[in-house]
C-alpha cells in the first residue's frame, strides 16, 4: 500500500494531517500548484511499512514555470483583449 501524509500549519489553529490512500503523486504536486495546500509543513510518502521524506521533490515539481519578460508578447496579448472587447460589445 502507498500513500501521501501532507500536514499543513494552521499557525495558532493547530495543524491539520491530509491522508488519501487514493490520492496519487500527480494529485499531490497538482494541489500544491494550484494553492490547495499552502503552509506544508512536510510530505511523506509510505509505502507498505516505509517512510520518506518528498517535501522538497514534490515542491519542486510544483513550481510554475518562470517565463522571462522578454518572452512574452505584449502585442499578441494586447490583441487578444481587443478581440475579447469586441466579442462582448455584441451580445
Amino acid at each position: 500500500m502507498q500513500y501521501f501524509v501532507v500536514m499543513i500549519d494552521y499557525g495558532r489553529r493547530g495543524r491539520e494531517a491530509v491522508v488519501d490512500p487514493e490520492i496519487t503523486r500527480r494529485e499531490v504536486i497538482s494541489r500544491v500548484a494550484s494553492g490547495e495546500y499552502q503552509n506544508i509543513s512536510f510530505i511523506h510518502e509510505i509505502v507498505e511499512s516505509s517512510v520518506e521524506d518528498v517535501t522538497e521533490a514534490i515542491l519542486a515539481e510544483a513550481v510554475l514555470p518562470r517565463i522571462p519578460p522578454e518572452d512574452i508578447d505584449l502585442q499578441a496579448i494586447r490583441l487578444d483583449h481587443a478581440r475579447d472587447l469586441r466579442k462582448h460589445e455584441r451580445t
